[in-house]
């Protein structure tokens, strides 16, 4: 029997709020779906961007090949994204987020840009009360 960890790769989806600010939600992408996008590779050095508040440039799925990192949202809660982790960002707007490497030098990735409104595949994960 699959588990979830087999079937899902755990994801983070960063957003807008109505009034300009972003937050995020914790959850998953299902594994082996088909995604219609065009890709490019980046990297960022540690003093290159880092703490700069800043909206997405474009919605994508950001792809975390080397690099540990904190993002922080506009109310100050934050989250960690690291390889194995898929960043939704669609937060294209407003004040934005702020980022800062907490394990290595440099952020390599893998941006998967997507024009589309509908499905993003994102699961959030189930609130356990």
């Amino acid at each position: 029997m699959e588990t979830v960890e087999e079937t899902h790769i755990k994801a983070v989806w960063l957003y807008n709020l109505p009034n300009g600010g972003c937050t995020f939600k914790t959850g998953t992408i299902p594994n082996r779906i088909t995604l219609e996008v065009n890709g490019f590779f980046a990297q960022t050095h540690i003093d290159d961007y880092q703490k700069t508040s800043h909206p997405a440039p474009r919605k994508q799925y950001v792809v975390t090949l080397a690099g540990k990192l904190e993002f922080t949202v506009t109310n100050g809660d934050t989250f960690i994204v690291e390889p194995g982790v898929i960043l939704i960002a669609e937060d294209t707007h407003g004040h934005g987020h702020t980022w800062r490497l907490t394990e290595g030098d440099t952020w390599q990735r893998l941006y998967l840009p997507f024009t589309y409104e509908g499905n993003k595949h994102f699961v959030e994960d189930r609130k356990v009360v």
